[in-house]
């Protein structure tokens, strides 16, 4: 059973929420939509290097926090609410100097105030390279006057 809101959301319908961000920037594309899950990739390229040449994991905690706030966005009733990342945390396994790395979000905790999740980021030889976890509060959006 899907935990979107829009039981007929599909990945085309939010490609566009990075357009002039810090997702777009990175080269962040999201890749595929489950039930439950969400994906995107992210290449480790000059965009996203730190000094010795691999990826930076400031890099890798925007690919998080991206996909953890777009799952935020996708459960809740956007008309409604909104979502804000209030903390994140990441640990750094393993370093990666070229390529795409791939980040999978799924939910940890879905409540009425806040969502945690879990996002697992990999190389393309499907080696662990960050483990994060993002917490996102959800809040009344205001009302225009």
């Amino acid at each position: 059973m899907s935990i979107w809101h829009n039981k007929e959301i599909t990945i085309n319908d939010f490609q566009g929420w990075s357009r002039n961000t810090l997702a777009e920037h990175l080269g962040i594309q999201f890749t595929e939509l489950g039930d439950d899950y969400l994906k995107a990739t992210m290449p480790v390229d000059h965009r996203t290097h730190q000094p010795y040449g691999l990826l930076h994991g400031g890099a890798s905690a925007a690919l998080a926090e991206t996909l953890g706030s777009v799952c935020s966005a996708l459960v809740i009733n956007r008309e409604k609410f909104i979502g804000v990342g209030i903390e994140i945390n990441a640990n750094h396994i393993r370093g990666v100097k070229s390529g795409i790395v791939t980040g999978a979000c799924t939910a940890i905790h879905i409540g009425g105030s806040t969502h945690v999740w879990d996002i697992r980021i990999h190389d393309e030889h499907k080696r662990l390279i960050c483990i994060s976890r993002l917490t996102v509060a959800i809040l009344k959006k205001l009302q225009k006057q």
